[in-house]
Order: structure tokens, then C-alpha cells, then sequence
């Protein structure tokens, strides 16, 4: 399902050509974590199973659920890096694991059919789930997790939630990737930035330019880690000139987060 933030309350590369900037061939058993660089090409497709033919770029964002560990190892033949998309702030009627999630931690709806916020303040409940989307993830192959909604107390939730609340999930969130041995990236939640920039290893940002907050993301990239950017209704011409002096890796989409891009 595609995302974005909800308003206010809310391929082929060669193997050399990628290892030697940000991509390349998946790690061995005890290889180094991938750090994406800023700078660096993508593809987000959300909606249904990836489409390898749609862009010539060294990384796809895929969902999780939707896509298979052949779909994963099809992209990495490609010599492709490939993260996996699962929400970790709303439950998701349409998901699986959809009744593995308690009444008490679901919350209001958040604009989307079928989704409702969580109260992230209850690490004790979701940290089992998330582990367990993330063991998904990693067995299916991915290098990286994209975990959505990470910024809910920005948002009309039905929970008294505060910044130290989703600093303390976001933080759990960063753990449970890395001790799995995958890459994890900072969805939205530009006011944390710099307090999250050490936990996490790359950023996916929805419509900063729009709302005239791309600069916010400055840390990732002068840490050397890649902005995953995307914008919908701006047209390229309005945000690429800035993406371009912020190093972001910026691209437009439509909002079903289909294959077609629009690359900076």
C-alpha cells in the first residue's frame, strides 16, 4: 500500500560499478552492514510485487509481504541492493500477522482503509511483532528495512503520546534491524533527526520539499548516508535544483507508489 505522511496531523548496475559506492553484492555470513551513500539511485515500488525492468538504479524499495525471497534474489542478481517496506506504526487489517495485534494497541484510523495508529509507547507488545516482521525481512533475503510511520506522535493517534515516546520506539526499531544484521533507514520524523542520525543508516523522506523541510535532513548526509527522497505533486523542476545541492537522492512519484519514477 502506498504512504505518505498525513498532512500536518498527522536496475541494472554492474556489481563493480555498485560495490564501489554504495550497493554491490549482498554481504557474506559476518559482512559489514550496507551504508547506502547519499547520492545514491532508487526505485520505491509499493504496489504489488517489484518489477526488476522498471529502473536502472542499485537500489529497490519493495514491500515485504508482497514480494518473495526469489523476488529479493532476482534483484540482487542484478547486482541489487533491496529494502524491505513493513509498517511499524499503524496495524494493517490486510496483513497476515493483522490479528497478531491486540485491541489495546490499536488507536484512531490514520487516513488509510484499514489502518489504525499504534501506541508505540507499548514496547513490551510491539517489539515481539516488529521482531518477528523483521525475522521476515531477513529470511527472505532484504539488506535493509524501511519501517513506516515513524513518526506518530506528530499525529492524531487516540494516545497521549510525546517525542520521548517515539524516540525510545524508534530507537527499539533501529535495534531489532541491526540485530538481525540489516540495514535500517528513518522514515519522516524530521524533528528527531539529529537526535536518531547515529541510530539509524540512511533516511526516506516523503514531501520535504513540498513543505520546505529538506534542509532538516543535512545530518544524514554529512554523516554519509543516503536520503531516499520522493515528492508527488511537485514537479521535478520545483524541488530537483535543491536535492541536488543537498545530496539527496530525489525522485517523483505518483501516490500509489506504482513502478513508474521520475528521477532528479
Amino acid at each position: 500500500m502506498s504512504r505518505r505522511r498525513v498532512p500536518r496531523l498527522r536496475l541494472l548496475f554492474a556489481v563493480l560499478l555498485v560495490a564501489g559506492c554504495s550497493g554491490g553484492a549482498p554481504p557474506g555470513p559476518g559482512g559489514a552492514r550496507w551504508q547506502p551513500r547519499p547520492g545514491t539511485a532508487w526505485q520505491w515500488q509499493l504496489d504489488g510485487r517489484a518489477d526488476p525492468s522498471a529502473a536502472d538504479v542499485p537500489v529497490y524499495d519493495i514491500d515485504g509481504f508482497e514480494n518473495s525471497a526469489d523476488d529479493v534474489a532476482r534483484l540482487h542478481r542484478d547486482g541489487r541492493r533491496v529494502i524491505c517496506y513493513v509498517n511499524a506504526g499503524a496495524w494493517e487489517r490486510f496483513r497476515p500477522d493483522q490479528a497478531d495485534f491486540p485491541a489495546s494497541v490499536r488507536g484512531r484510523p490514520n487516513g488509510w482503509d484499514g489502518e489504525r495508529w499504534l501506541d508505540i509507547r507499548r514496547l513490551d507488545v510491539l517489539r515481539p511483532l516488529m521482531e518477528r516482521r523483521f525475522d521476515m525481512c531477513r529470511e527472505k533475503g532484504f539488506d535493509a528495512v524501511e519501517p513506516d510511520l515513524l513518526d506518530a506522535y506528530l499525529n492524531d493517534t487516540g494516545f497521549p503520546l510525546t517525542a520521548a515516546d517515539q524516540l525510545a520506539y524508534n530507537r527499539m526499531i533501529a535495534r531489532v534491524a541491526h540485530d538481525r544484521g540489516l540495514s535500517v533507514g528513518l522514515k519522516n520524523d524530521l524533528p528527531q533527526v539529529a537526535a536518531l542520525v547515529g541510530d539509524f543508516d540512511f533516511a526516506v523522506n516523503e514531501e520535504c520539499a513540498q513543505y520546505g523541510e529538506c534542509g532538516k535532513l543535512a545530518p544524514f548526509v554529512a554523516a554519509g548516508k543516503a536520503v531516499f527522497h520522493v515528492e508527488y505533486a511537485l514537479a521535478n523542476g520545483d524541488f530537483c535544483g535543491e536535492s541536488r545541492r543537498l545530496g539527496l537522492s530525489s525522485m517523483r512519484k505518483r501516490l500509489e507508489l506504482d513502478a513508474w519514477r521520475r528521477p532528479c
